[in-house]
């Protein structure tokens, strides 16, 4: 039987898909963040060098992969609705943006507590906090165009070309502390070593990576569907919608 690729593409199969999916993911996203804080803050081991401070990791890390990981997706989402001109593109774009500023935002007020009593200053202008400030402005900028633009259609346009160009600013971010010389540390975990941390850490950081990971997905499949009802409220198979149709009695 041949794959329907773009079957879901169509904002009327995603939104049956994304109301089945996202209260499963959002309790699997508690569930696996209750788990990580628990293994982080409570079973880990104290560090030897930053002691009890170092713990804040477990938020840091997974954000800042996450602010990342997500501008990835935005460009990703980008692309597609760009080449192939569908309509569900620019919504995912559009519902990703504000959990990666979220993120974004946690990783630089995280950061700072961080460096804070490691570095004895909340802020330096530092390649690697310098980039992430940035990442957190092409958030903003995406948000502010795309909000600006009544033509929704336009509006994805212009923020897509907003998320394809800005997406050289996360490798930079990923490889400043190879390419400069930083007062940041190098990466936590590497695919190309073993860790250098206990496994307890790396595993309290890695489920936290993973909630994070599933309360985006979470989160994007629910803002999705209501962009979908903001955008086809005319349509007839919205207006048959039993929220919608119950709505108006």
């Amino acid at each position: 039987m041949a794959i329907r690729w773009f079957y879901y593409a169509a904002p009327q199969n995603f939104y049956a898909l994304a109301g089945r999916l996202w209260p499963w993911l959002a309790v699997l996203a508690t569930a696996l963040g209750v788990v990580g804080l628990w293994v982080g803050f409570a079973l880990a081991p104290e560090d030897a060098q930053q002691g009890e401070g170092y713990r804040i990791i477990f938020v840091h890390v997974p954000v800042s992969w996450m602010s990342m990981v997500i501008y990835l997706a935005m460009a990703f989402w980008s692309i597609l609705g760009l080449t192939f001109n569908t309509r569900l593109s620019g919504m995912m774009t559009r519902a990703l943006a504000p959990t990666g500023a979220m993120f974004t935002f946690l990783s630089l007020w995280t950061g700072a507590l961080w460096g804070k009593p490691m570095w004895g200053t909340w802020w330096v202008w530092d390649a690697r906090l310098t980039s992430e400030l940035i990442l957190f402005f092409l958030y903003l900028g995406y948000i502010a165009l795309t909000s600006a633009i009544d033509d929704v259609r336009r509006a994805d346009r212009a923020g897509a070309l907003i998320a394809i160009v800005g997406a050289i600013n996360v490798p930079i971010i990923y490889f400043s502390v190879k390419w400069w010389n930083t007062l940041h540390q190098g990466a936590s975990v590497s695919l190309t070593r073993s860790p250098s941390m206990a496994q307890l850490m790396l595993w309290g950081m890695l489920l936290m990576a993973l909630s994070f990971w599933v309360y985006t997905l979470a989160v994007v499949t629910y803002r999705v569907r209501s962009l979908i009802l903001e955008r086809e409220r005319h349509t007839a198979w919205v207006q048959a919608l039993p929220e919608v149709s119950g709505a108006k009695k």
